[in-house]
């Protein structure tokens, strides 16, 4: 049984969140603050008035209770106080709200999620990503042969970054020309979601996002001109009735699966390898028994959460961890300590790709589960 490193001793529950989200030893190892906040301060009220959670039950009951939901504003709980920065987000929401950007389902709260989720769903189906598998294993094998001529390199480079943007591409129905410029465009509107992002960083993302929003405005009026086998296609056709997405949604929906697929599916390919370098024993393993391939893509998500945090507001008189809470407290799942929890991982301190416990928490639960779950376990 592995033995975890010592725990460093925060002072506080507010002192180990900051050396998580914005100190450079919790950005590298977050796991021994993750274990501080699971063991000492479960269920921590910081001084912000937020709540945060650290204990897999406790994460997964607030994410399937319906009591709590998405908040209306972008502000950052775990900001180091910039003001300039504070202004930024306001800025923008106000912004978006003058501009009528539509909300995409991630930010909805029922009955409009439901709507937007249901209609979302009858075009991006189970049988759309199988579809797309065979793709997947001829982009990701022609990147890896690239990689291995010329010797090795930046693994994130060759295939981490390019494969989960051509994927998405593919499915959306983005013309491969350009595709490259998605890469700087998601990684700055990613940046500006950092909890330690300045107000450079927010201006950076946000004309960044303006640009994926113009892009796929453009490519919207373009399929509803001329339909074709992709997504992008099937959000415009799908329908309820008289009831279809308005080009409003659709953008926001297509923006939204090119920067979550983008981002997360990134992260997992680079934080799953780099897990299976620093474990050579579970490599070799892998290597010998491709039947492990599936649950050594569960272990890799519980070992390193593409997501670390997701949020939700207190929408009516709720309980949390068993207290009861105001109507508006914010409320963060820590979703890395979630997957490090020992009440629910045995020995989770070990990295062990024939492990068998039941999903890790890293595409949240309840009504804003991952969508595109299953696309980023197929493109890893």
């Amino acid at each position: 049984m592995s033995k975890p490193d010592p725990v460093p001793r925060p002072t506080s529950g507010d002192d180990a969140l900051a050396h998580i989200f914005l100190g450079e030893e919790g950005l590298q190892d977050p796991s021994p603050y993750y274990r501080y906040m699971r063991e000492e301060a479960p269920m921590h009220r910081s001084a912000n008035g937020a709540i945060f959670l650290s204990q897999y039950d406790d994460c997964r009951e607030v994410l399937r209770d319906n009591r709590l939901g998405k908040s209306t504003t972008n502000e950052s709980l775990l900001s180091s106080g910039d003001p300039e920065a504070a202004q930024v987000r306001k800025d923008q929401q106000m912004k978006a709200v003058e501009e009528n950007h539509a909300a995409s389902m991630l930010f909805l709260n029922p009955p409009a999620h439901t709507r937007q989720r249901a209609l979302v769903s009858r075009a991006f189906t189970p049988r759309r990503v199988e579809v797309l598998r065979a793709s997947i294993r001829t982009l990701a094998e022609g990147m890896v042969d690239e990689f291995v001529e010329a010797g090795g390199g930046d693994l994130l480079d060759a295939l981490a970054f390019p494969l989960p943007v051509a994927v998405i591409g593919t499915m959306v129905g983005v013309p491969e020309a350009d595709w490259p410029q998605f890469r700087s465009l998601i990684t700055a509107t990613a940046a500006g979601l950092e909890p330690a992002a300045t107000a450079d960083d927010l201006r950076e993302g946000y004309a960044a996002h303006a640009v994926v929003r113009s892009y796929f405005q453009d490519l919207v009026a373009e399929r509803k001109a001329n339909p074709a086998d992709d997504l992008l296609s099937g959000l415009i056709q799908v329908a309820d009735g008289d009831d279809r997405l308005s080009d409003n949604e659709i953008v926001a929906v297509t923006t939204l699966l090119f920067a979550a697929g983008f981002e997360t599916t990134t992260n997992m390919i680079g934080n799953g390898m780099g897990a299976l370098l620093r474990h050579p024993d579970q490599m070799a393993r892998l290597w010998n028994n491709t039947s492990l391939l599936n649950p050594a893509v569960e272990e890799m998500l519980r070992w390193d959460s593409p997501v670390q945090l997701d949020g939700r507001t207190v929408l009516e008189p709720a309980e949390v961890a068993g207290e009861p809470v105001e109507v508006g407290t914010r409320v963060m799942t820590l979703l890395g300590a979630a997957n490090r929890d020992p009440k629910h991982f045995e020995d989770p301190e070990c990295f062990d790709i024939t492990r068998d416990e039941g999903p890790p928490m890293s595409f949240g639960s309840g009504i804003h589960y991952c969508l595109g779950a299953n696309l980023a376990r197929a493109e890893t």
